[in-house]
């Protein structure tokens, strides 16, 4: 909606689905996976002492490693989510929303002896770049140091891959459902380049893919060379117009919905779930008219409760009392 109304609009936060409303991500039993943010998969020791200590803090019952280079809290209490950002002084990781994820890495040069590019910088830099913005669907991206691409780039959303003189990019691959190697959108010699190019694509999917369409389905509907034309052709200026609406878009995004910690969105957005039923309709004792004429006594409406985190219905209201016409 941001992207077709150009962020003129006024969202209606109840309508989001509940992983937008508190920015975590819902599990099978009712509680909340928690992701921080770990630009390119790098952490400190002073991150992972307090990811350790929150973990004990709330009994955390798994703590995990991601495929995509960050760790996972799973298991959190909806009523806990504020406190556990606050305890993690941490930003969002966006593991949740249909929106850019992280941006897996390997060392590239800085350490490793094969490495062809400073692909871990240049991976921190995109991820700074690009949070915070949604997108059609979840966007997966890395950054590979060689064409060994030990962060498997080449089945990304968006990947970028150091070769000697450059980098290559690569768009609509899939390592889910569909495992496809992405399609070469274009070689360029500098990270600065690199890196601007990525975001031009990224700025192209949003304005033109269907809503829950991968870039992969996108790249296969609208074909390459449609892309490569709106994306590469600097003398058609449209680039350089996607670029800046890019720009606009970020400027407008908020790369830490976790700040809501603080200052909740909507009334009871982060508060326990109804664990008791409770009788919805007219007071105890009202009556109401029947069709016929008549009177009919009150009676509580079905109402549900929830059980660990799910809802079911509960015991079935009394048989509605016929009341013989007057």
């Amino acid at each position: 909606v941001s992207e077709v109304n150009q962020n003129q609009h006024r969202e209606e936060r109840h309508a989001r689905f509940i992983n937008d409303r508190v920015h975590g991500n819902i599990q099978n039993d009712g509680t909340f996976s928690v992701v921080p943010r770990m630009r390119g998969g790098v952490t400190t020791p002073s991150e992972l002492r307090r990811i350790a200590d929150v973990a004990e803090q709330f009994e955390v019952p798994l703590v995990k490693v991601t495929g995509g280079q960050r760790i996972d809290l799973l298991g959190i209490k909806k009523e806990d989510l504020p406190a556990v950002w606050e305890a993690l002084d941490m930003p969002s990781g966006h593991a949740y929303a249909k929106s850019v994820r992280t941006v897996k890495t390997c060392v590239g040069t800085g350490f490793c002896r094969f490495g062809l590019g400073d692909s871990l910088n240049a991976g921190i830099e995109l991820e700074q770049m690009i949070e915070g913005l949604y997108t059609p669907h979840k966007v997966k991206l890395a950054v590979s140091g060689c064409p060994r691409n030990c962060a498997e780039s080449l089945i990304k959303d968006i990947g970028i891959v150091a070769i000697e003189g450059g980098w290559e990019i690569y768009v609509g691959g899939g390592g889910a459902g569909t495992i496809k190697k992405g399609e070469l959108l274009a070689t360029v010699a500098t990270k600065d380049e690199t890196l601007r190019t990525a975001c031009i694509f990224l700025q192209h999917y949003r304005e033109n893919a269907e809503y829950l369409e991968r870039t992969m389905p996108f790249v296969e509907r609208v074909g390459l060379g449609s892309i490569q034309a709106a994306v590469l052709d600097e003398e058609s200026g449209e680039p350089a117009a996607l670029f800046e609406r890019f720009k606009i878009a970020k400027a407008a995004s908020d790369p830490d919905p976790w700040r809501e910690r603080r200052a909740p969105a909507v009334p009871k957005q982060f508060e326990e779930l109804d664990s008791e039923a409770t009788p919805i309709g007219p007071p105890e004792g009202a009556e109401v008219t029947a069709s016929g004429g008549g009177v009919a006594p009150s009676r509580p409406l079905v109402v549900h409760r929830v059980e660990g985190g799910r809802t079911a219905p509960s015991a079935k209201a009394p048989a509605r009392q016929e009341t013989p016409d007057a």
